[in-house]
């Protein structure tokens, strides 16, 4: 069974190393792009400020490499600031990037899901009152940590990195459509995003039948995403390759 991976394509790329490297045929199909914001100065303003602030809170890879990408010549992160992380692949990042690791903090390593909500039980013993937080994002997305935090007293700024967009595929990405679709039982869509759902919806035939296609997700939001789409085997896993892999032997036919 081939395995399409649908992340950005940063992420893609690295899932698709590791998938192969314990066996799994996998194959990128991004299907979010991430196109960065017009006007990068409120991102150089934010790390002007960034030493005022408790904790800074990024929601993916993406939102702190793009945050990074403006970073101020000479800046570096200050010492009295967390990074917050909603798992193992945005800690990566930071992590790549410079970011001291006993100033991350991330949901615990045997956390049922990687998430906001996990995230806040490591956060959740500290002083909020009147601390200010920064949430770098992207063009929206989930409000449950920043309302948490704001009724426990922070101050709650958000900025955004980047925006997501719909892909525009090309001949070969249109091809890799194309066959999953019509072998649908010996692929497998592995989903780490609701949007991404979204939006291989509206790229698919409106006729297309997704009773017979295979999904795995990485999270019960898309899980259940998945399943309103059509897919009837829909399988759920923490997001590391162990377990993806172990999710996707399960399911083979």
């Amino acid at each position: 069974m081939r395995v399409i991976v649908t992340r950005p394509a940063a992420q893609a790329a690295d899932w698709v190393i590791d998938l192969r490297a314990r066996g799994v045929d996998a194959v990128a199909l991004p299907l979010i792009d991430i196109v960065p914001v017009a006007d990068p100065s409120p991102i150089v303003e934010a790390w002007h400020a960034l030493a005022a602030y408790r904790l800074a809170m990024f929601v993916s890879p993406n939102a702190a490499q793009l945050f990074f990408a403006s970073r101020p010549a000479h800046a570096s992160w200050p010492a009295q600031v967390l990074a917050g992380s909603p798992g193992p692949g945005t800690t990566r990042a930071l992590l790549a990037l410079g970011v001291p690791r006993a100033q991350i903090v991330e949901p615990a390593p045997d956390a049922a899901q990687f998430d906001s909500e996990s995230l806040w039980q490591q956060l959740r013993a500290r002083e909020w009152r009147s601390a200010k937080v920064l949430i770098v994002r992207g063009d929206g997305g989930r409000d449950w940590l920043s309302q948490t935090l704001r009724e426990q007293g922070a101050e709650v700024t958000h900025l955004s990195a980047y925006r997501r967009a719909p892909p525009r595929f090309g001949a070969a990405e249109q091809v890799l459509l194309d066959k999953a679709i019509a072998e649908s039982e010996s692929h497998v869509w592995f989903f780490s995003s609701s949007e991404a759902i979204d939006h291989l919806a509206g790229l698919a035939p409106a006729t297309t039948d997704w009773r017979h296609a295979r999904a795995l997700g990485t999270h019960p939001r898309i899980v259940a995403r998945a399943r309103q789409l059509g897919f009837a085997s829909v399988g759920a896993s923490r997001p590391s390759v162990d377990a993806v892999v172990a999710c996707i032997q399960s399911i083979r036919p």
